[in-house]
């Protein structure tokens, strides 16, 4: 999420899962949508993202963008996954450091946190999102999920396909990273405490070591 509010989604041509993929002409609009949602949001958070100033700042039709996005929350939900997308082609062309899996994930992650960090309203805006979304937001939500897990496997290093008990490690630190971010978004934990949360639940990863071979 490095440079929050300026991602260009790297994959722009998916409308949302189970559709058709987007001609060229629909994933530049639909490109528009989710920065408009990302700039608006950057500068009065979640109760700043109106659908209709949207549609105005991304030059569609309000019918247009409820067709590509039926909410403010689908809206939202597909922000935070834009922005995972291009926090993960920054970090394969800048891997993380670190000698183990564990620090290299603890990195990552921190990397992002930073990248929210200096974006604070438009943090709470996509987290508030994905609190708020309902079952008709459940693929949405997987998306954000699964980049956020192939995130965390790039940065594992894995040579060979993860294991029940390392994808069951990753979903322990998924959830601990998103727990994180949302007790510092309320005021409710410090950097610091942030920081010991997610060294902690990667340590997960030192478990799996031993199964997986991997340093």
């Amino acid at each position: 999420m490095e440079n929050v509010g300026k991602a260009a989604g790297a994959d722009v041509g998916t409308a949302s899962p189970g559709t058709p993929p987007l001609t060229e002409r629909q994933a530049a609009r639909r490109r528009r949508i989710l920065h408009a949602s990302a700039r608006l949001a950057s500068r009065g958070g979640f109760d700043a993202v109106q659908m209709r100033e949207v549609a105005e700042s991304s030059q569609v039709a309000l019918g247009t963008l409820y067709r590509y996005f039926p909410s403010k929350i689908h809206l939202l939900v597909a922000t935070m996954r834009d922005q995972l997308d291009h926090m993960r082609a920054t970090l394969r062309e800048k891997p993380p450091a670190g000698d183990t899996a564990a620090a290299r994930v603890t990195e990552t992650l921190m990397r992002a946190f930073r990248a929210l960090q200096r974006e604070p309203d438009l943090a709470d805006a996509m987290v508030r999102a994905l609190t708020f979304a309902d079952r008709s937001v459940s693929p949405e939500v997987d998306q954000v999920s699964r980049q956020t897990t192939a995130i965390i496997l790039d940065a594992m290093g894995l040579t060979t396909p993860p294991t029940a008990d390392q994808l069951a490690a990753v979903r322990v630190i998924e959830h601990t990273w998103h727990s994180a971010l949302t007790t510092w978004l309320s005021g409710r934990a410090s950097i610091a405490q942030v920081r010991i949360d997610i060294e902690t639940a990667c340590r997960l990863i030192d478990l799996t070591e031993s199964e997986s071979g991997t340093p």
